[in-house]
């Protein structure tokens, strides 16, 4: 399966997080990621709803298109989700990643996003087991685990995070499928050998990487640990 250049989702990739740049330097940071070894362009995208921040919105999504022809994996922590999926996958979306829990019709947001040409991303809590996305994973390009609370970058690992991947491995796996395992939050060089065994696909780093002095240079070593 692939997203864009022919892509294989079961290879290592990184997705930076555009909540952790500097928006007043948007741009200059979006094309240090275009430049960079990273596949993937995490833009998380909160409404002050379904989590108690706001973020980007659909016109941001036009510069950081404009600056990379990079995957564009687009996080919605957002309710009901089903009203804007397209939107976002014209604004530029590659990959349109929904909450599970933040709608009641979680295949008519599937349908609108495959519909609009986007892969298809679920996205579940800490809290929410991996359970509940059995029947949907054939449905399904991506599961996103959050490793944290949504809403707030720069938070850390909650333990306990690494054994939802490995169970999310074991269903996929044993039903026969090719969906990607992405996770979110606290990812640093220090725990990313970890999670890539585990059997995540794609990590999102957001300050491990816009915190670092060289952060060209912590992609690599998040990429290659």
């Amino acid at each position: 399966m692939s997203v864009k250049n022919n892509q294989n989702f079961m290879e290592r990739i990184i997705s930076p997080s555009m909540l952790s740049a500097d928006f007043g330097n948007l741009d200059r940071d979006t094309r240090m990621i275009d430049r960079s070894a990273a596949q993937w362009i995490h833009i998380d995208v909160m409404d002050g709803v379904f989590v108690p921040n706001i973020s980007f919105g659909f016109p941001v999504m036009k510069p950081i298109r404009k600056a990379s022809d990079k995957v564009l994996d687009v996080h919605l922590m957002i309710v009901d989700p089903e009203k804007y999926v397209a939107r976002f996958a014209e604004a530029g979306a590659d990959i349109v990643t929904f909450h599970y829990e933040a709608t009641q019709t979680p295949r008519e947001a599937i349908r609108l996003i495959r519909e609009s040409g986007a892969k298809v991303g679920i996205s579940i809590k800490p809290k929410t087991p991996v359970e509940v996305l059995h029947e949907l994973l054939p449905e399904v390009d991506l599961v996103l685990v959050m490793s944290v609370e949504p809403g707030f970058g720069g938070q850390s690992f909650i333990e306990g995070s690494t054994d939802k991947v490995r169970e999310l491995r074991k269903m996929i796996d044993e039903a026969g499928l090719n969906v990607t395992i992405e996770i979110d939050g606290g990812v640093s060089a220090a725990n990313a050998r970890e999670l890539y065994e585990a059997g995540c696909d794609a990590l999102v780093a957001g300050s491990a990487v816009f915190k670092a002095a060289d952060p060209e240079a912590e992609i690599l070593k998040i990429l290659n640990a």
